[in-house]
């Protein structure tokens, strides 16, 4: 017959209470950080809604452009694919791109392609440095945006010196090929880049901000003038909003790993996550307060201290760091004993010549340059005869 017996928790096993304890405010962080993603996502949600969509009368939306162009017979037709775009491209067209960054590199190929061939204009809204370069060659995106939104034409381009002040502050380049129009200079870099074409009447404009599109900032300063003469310089405009769900933006040959198929929200919420973990991490450790001295047991003597570190240094051959310590320490004895401060024993301008002096000896620290401030020695003899250098250069300078 089997006896089945229980056994009793001991007093060190926690209670759900004491679980419960210690680990709510890690649950009240999580449940905090929680919220906070659901409310800023709720509020970008709406903030952007039809951001740089002609359709959208949104703050963010350019509406407004498109109808003051319409005013002017300046028709705008809004494409969502590569194709469209690529078919709408003529002499007597402009391509507008919203967003050039959501082009793949494939597409940003055949785009620029079909936009050379077609002698018409093509408008470049904020491309960084992902596409800029393949849309527009000899253009650069600086790492650094301009600190300012509102800056002054400074160039000979008509539409610019029209318009003038602009907030066109946004994206810097760096222009790499001659004879390009560079205007709205923030710290010498131009934020409005006008690319002519090699041949025909075809150009490329590259603006590092969409701002002067906004239904929302339209109407301050010229922006509404900069942003009409560059898309109404044609009778048709075309208005190209990259799609993620565009066909041309996968290739069929190119084979993609886990991490491709994984939403980008999800490598970002896994981030966040591992930030939220190191917090936890330091909130948890900080709570067992500041370290408080103790008396040990027992005296060690300075000498098995001394051998204890050596010992470890010679365990991980580490006599790059052995060898300065043992500089470091006789050079900060060394500078009292020459007149030298000791903030400055570690400056071989200092030091050098000031031992030289001491020790009557000829080319200014030369000579004692490798022992105190030389390369790490190559082998453990090589280390030990340093040791005894520096030994007797000490015992020379206190006899001295």
């Amino acid at each position: 017959m089997t006896t089945e017996v229980t056994l009793p928790s001991t007093s060190a096993s926690p209670t759900a209470r004491q679980v419960w304890t210690r680990a709510r405010g890690i649950v009240l962080a999580l449940v905090l950080l929680l919220v906070a993603a659901v409310a800023i996502a709720a509020i970008r949600s709406t903030e952007r809604h039809g951001g740089l969509d002609p359709r959208s009368a949104d703050p963010y939306g350019s509406r407004a452009v498109a109808e003051l162009l319409a005013d002017r017979g300046v028709d705008t037709r809004v494409v969502t694919t590569l194709d469209e775009a690529r078919a709408a491209a003529g002499p007597d067209t402009t391509l507008l791109i919203a967003v050039p960054d959501l082009l793949t590199h494939r597409q940003q190929t055949q785009l620029h392609s079909a936009a050379a061939d077609s002698e018409g204009r093509t408008l470049l809204v904020a491309p960084g440095s992902w596409s800029v370069e393949r849309l527009a060659p000899g253009v650069v995106a600086d790492p650094a945006t301009s600190l300012d939104s509102t800056l002054s034409p400074d160039c000979a381009l008509p539409a610019a010196q029209r318009a003038g002040t602009a907030d066109t502050g946004g994206i810097r380049y760096t222009v790499t090929v001659p004879g390009y129009d560079e205007c709205y200079p923030s710290e010498r870099l131009p934020t409005l880049v006008r690319v002519p074409a090699a041949s025909g009447n075809g150009d490329t404009v590259v603006l590092g901000a969409p701002d002067i599109l906004y239904n929302d900032t339209l109407d301050e300063r010229g922006n509404a003038s900069l942003a009409l003469q560059l898309l109404g310089s044609r009778p048709h405009l075309v208005w190209y909003l990259p799609s993620l769900s565009d066909p041309s933006a996968t290739d069929p040959n190119e084979e993609k790993g886990f991490l491709d198929l994984l939403p980008s929200g999800w490598l970002w919420g896994t981030l966040q996550l591992f930030f939220a973990a190191a917090l936890a991490a330091l909130w948890r450790a900080r709570r067992l307060g500041p370290l408080v001295p103790e008396r040990l047991p027992v005296a060690i003597r300075a000498s098995e201290t001394v051998e204890g570190r050596a010992r470890l240094y010679r365990k991980a051959n580490a006599r790059d760091r052995a060898a300065t310590a043992l500089r470091s320490t006789i050079r900060t004895r060394l500078a009292p004993l020459v007149g030298v401060p000791v903030t400055q024993a570690h400056a071989p301008e200092a030091l050098l010549p000031a031992l030289s002096a001491h020790l009557h000896r000829d080319g200014d620290g030369q000579s004692l340059q490798p022992l105190l401030f030389g390369p790490p020695p190559s082998d453990d003899a090589a280390l030990i005869s340093l040791a005894d250098q520096l030994d007797a250069l000490e015992r020379e300078v206190r006899r001295s």
